[in-house]
Parts: structure tokens; C-alpha cells; sequence
């Protein structure tokens, strides 16, 4: 994932993830939309991940997304928060961190529409 953003001019930080979700910290392009760097990402991710192992062949990622602009006071600690996903998510699921973050910064969302 990381070369594949580093193709679409997206100097990438840090890539790390668990068995249902990946994190990935990069500069956005300046020429890119993150639609544009998200639907790259999977597109040429998932192609790759089937060419892995037949057990991967139905592979998919579910069509949304989340995106989110950080300050540079805060990259080291969303560094280690990405690299220390296993352990992290031992503590809290994926999807309960998620929903609280939604709920912190007042994001409204639909349960329905968050997860496929």
C-alpha cells in the first residue's frame, strides 16, 4: 500500500492494520483527491492480495472509507497508534473506537451505512 501511494504522490508515513481494517498515514496530494488516493489504493491492493493465494480470490473492501487530517504535533503518536494496532485492538474493537471517535468530533452517521 505504501509504494501504491508513493505512485499516486502520497509520501507515506506509516501502513499497519489487523485482520478487518488498515490505517494509513500519508501526505495527501496535492494533485489527488483522497476519493481519487482511496479508490487507487484499493483497486490496486485488492488485485494484488488475489494474485497472493486462491484463499484470497473473493476479496473485497467494503466501500466506504474513513479520512482524517491530523496536525504535525500529533504524527508520532498516530505512528504508534498504527504500529500498535494488534495489541490496541486486544483492549477495544475497531468498531467501538470508531463509533466513539464519530461521536467525539460530533460526526453524524448512520449505523446502517458504517458497516457492510
Amino acid at each position: 500500500m505504501a509504494a501504491i501511494l508513493r505512485n499516486n504522490d502520497c509520501p507515506t508515513l506509516v501502513v499497519g492494520g489487523v485482520t478487518d481494517h488498515v490505517h494509513a498515514l500519508f501526505v495527501l496530494s496535492k494533485n489527488h483527491s483522497i476519493a481519487q488516493i482511496v479508490y487507487e489504493v484499493k483497486r490496486s491492493s485488492s488485485k494484488w492480495i488475489k494474485t497472493q493465494s486462491s484463499e484470497y480470490k473473493k476479496f473485497h473492501w467494503q466501500s466506504g472509507y474513513g479520512a482524517f487530517s491530523l496536525s504535525q504535533s500529533h504524527v508520532r503518536q498516530v505512528q504508534r497508534y498504527i504500529l500498535r494496532q494488534e495489541q490496541h485492538h486486544r483492549k477495544v474493537t475497531f468498531q467501538d473506537e470508531y463509533r466513539e471517535s464519530l461521536k467525539r468530533y460530533k460526526v453524524e452517521y448512520d449505523e446502517r451505512y458504517v458497516w457492510e
